[in-house]
């Protein structure tokens, strides 16, 4: 695959978190093209972060549908949730509530979010 291709086919993004620094990610295309292609023409997201379990998740100006949705997630894995319009990263072994849209993973600084709180701003954006 040419490096052209790679670059269409993922899309690295940043997570800001408010006071407490940013984490890498990068979303996968082939998991989720739709899903994917709505969140990036939408970016840079902010929202305030809601939690469950061992996921932070934040409500996204968005109604997507699911696609190639998931029960089951790795940890590390960020996700659309349909139900709740909300993008989703799970840091510990948690599963998901209701099926998830799988658009990639965190590479780096997950830890960061298991000390988010309830209500912090987060924002995601296109990073590199």
């Amino acid at each position: 695959m040419s490096e052209e291709e790679t670059e269409i086919s993922r899309v690295k993004i940043r997570f800001v978190i408010d006071g407490l620094g940013k984490a890498e990610g990068e979303l996968v295309r082939h998991l989720a093209p739709r899903t994917i292609d709505t969140i990036v023409r939408n970016l840079p997201i902010e929202g305030r972060t809601a939690l469950w379990k061992e996921e932070v998740y934040f409500e996204i100006p968005a109604k997507i549908g699911e696609e190639k949705a998931k029960s089951t997630v790795e940890k590390g894995t960020i996700a659309f949730w349909p139900m709740g319009s909300a993008i989703c990263v799970f840091y510990g072994e948690t599963q998901p509530y209701s099926p998830v849209n799988v658009l990639g993973e965190i590479t780096k600084n997950l830890k960061l979010f298991s000390k988010v709180k309830s209500g912090t701003k987060i924002k995601v954006e296109k990073s590199g």
